[in-house]
């Protein structure tokens, strides 16, 4: 029998583990990445010329970021691996790749996506001023680069990523100005029952809290967002909220790290032309998955975040449910007492995951408030005002629609920095229900493309 041809896209938690699967059983599959190297995003590897130890690095996580690294370097024999290669379209099952500005097309049987997840982010006034990051970009300068975002640091958002990239930073020996969570306290204490479906990561998200006040940090819970101060020309310079109390507050700093959780990064999903639902809890749209990562699309499946949010770990055990559902649908022998435990597993950090959107919500009602003058788009340089009016004076009331009137969503990132503020403000706006706005369609290519690409010959 012909082994299928298996490619899995993502060399993080979830797709190492999908290999690692795929091999055990005797495949050979092929593993795109778009990094230089294995890790994924939360177990980025430093540059070789770099010397930190684990520990340092990767804290509380070091010994699964260690465990994943040596498993895919004992695997790298025995997998075709194809790192710094963009992933940028999918069509009439083929994968189309570039690589030092040359693409060629990978034809599958079976398509593991392991895309991951990005930051999820609420624009405020002033966040196009430079010096305002990303929480994961603000990860990868500590990371990959070994510089801070600044030299005083304010950290806003919520979600747990808040404040593991804030203690990253602190440890690092950063200088940070304030942590600021948008979440009232007793949302947390509300959640409490789902949370302690993971006792060991609650406690690890206590630690953290606990370690960034041991160091003087000032951790405010339940603000509002009001403006971050700055020009073009100066940068960021400090940050304006409305506390839980009602008061006014400023913090001076020089660069923002901004997130509310994470998002599953789906372009690729939606152009394998995936189903997908709106899910209700978390306010955004996400693919229809079945039984171990199957889609709605036969041959492909998802694993990790790019499907749901779950956490590095969740994720491993997603690519090896995925591994296990391409084997299965492909004839090959699988253990069911495996099967069983990997979705008891899963079943676990699902609930503790539906405690966190209950614990660190998205602020959805921030959208609603934010002056006309803010920035939406920042790629189109779109603003609420000029959102509102194309929904209010051009009856632009669908996602693609004001995107097709105004540009919103239509700059290099393809909205995954503005696609779901923008559709709460579309929805505020047109007085309609947030479902009812849809999502922003994928496009290829995902991520721009040179213009000296060419195509490599088969």
């Amino acid at each position: 029998m012909a082994q299928p041809r298996v490619i899995i896209i993502g060399a993080g938690p979830a797709g190492v583990r999908c290999a690692q699967t795929l091999v055990a059983a005797g495949l050979r599959p092929t593993v795109v990445d778009e990094n230089r190297r294995d890790g994924g995003q939360i177990y980025r590897r430093q540059p070789d010329n770099f010397t930190r130890p684990y520990a340092k690095l990767y804290g509380t996580e070091a010994a699964s970021a260690q465990s994943l690294h040596e498993s895919f370097d004992a695997l790298r024999a025995r997998v075709d691996y194809l790192p710094e290669t963009l992933a940028w379209n999918i069509a009439d099952g083929h994968l189309h790749v570039m690589h030092e500005q040359r693409t060629r097309s990978l034809p599958y049987d079976a398509l593991v996506i392991c895309s991951g997840a990005t930051d999820r982010l609420m624009p405020v006034k002033g966040w196009h001023y430079p010096g305002t990051y990303s929480l994961g970009a603000s990860q990868i300068a500590l990371k990959a680069q070994a510089c801070a975002i600044g030299r005083q640091i304010v950290f806003m958002g919520t979600g747990p990523l808040l404040y593991l990239v804030a203690a990253q930073y602190v440890k690092a020996g950063a200088q940070i100005a304030a942590v600021l969570d948008t979440s009232p306290f007793m949302r947390r204490v509300a959640a409490l029952p789902k949370l302690l479906a993971r006792p060991n990561v609650l406690r690890n998200g206590f630690a953290l809290v606990a370690s960034l006040k041991r160091a003087g940090v000032q951790v405010l819970t339940g603000i509002m967002p009001l403006e971050i101060k700055g020009s073009p020309e100066t940068g960021v310079q400090g940050v304006v909220i409305r506390d839980n109390r009602g008061d006014e507050r400023s913090f001076e700093c020089d660069a923002v790290a901004m997130g509310y959780h994470l998002r599953p990064e789906t372009q690729l999903a939606d152009l394998a032309r995936c189903a997908f639902r709106f899910d209700h809890e978390s306010r955004q749209w996400l693919p229809e998955v079945g039984e171990d990562g199957r889609t709605s699309v036969p041959g492909v499946y998802l694993a990790g975040d790019g499907m749901k949010v779950l956490g590095a770990d969740g994720a491993e055990i997603g690519g090896r449910l995925a591994a296990l559902a391409v084997l299965k649908d492909s004839n090959y022998p699988v253990a069911e007492d495996e099967l069983f435990a990997l979705r008891a597993r899963q079943a676990g950090m699902e609930r503790f995951r539906r405690g966190l959107v209950q614990a660190f919500p998205w602020p959805a009602q921030q959208a609603a408030q934010l002056p006309d003058e803010a920035i939406v788009c920042r790629c189109e340089a779109i603003t609420a005002g000029e959102l509102r009016r194309t929904v209010c004076d051009k009856g632009a009331r669908e996602a693609n629609r004001a995107k097709a009137l105004c540009r919103v969503g239509m700059g290099r990132c393809q909205g995954r920095y503005c696609g779901h503020a923008g559709a709460e403000v579309i929805a505020h706006a047109a007085g309609m229900p947030l479902e009812q706005v849809g999502r922003l369609r994928g496009q290829a290519p995902v991520k721009p493309l040179p213009i000296a690409v060419r195509e490599e010959q088969q």
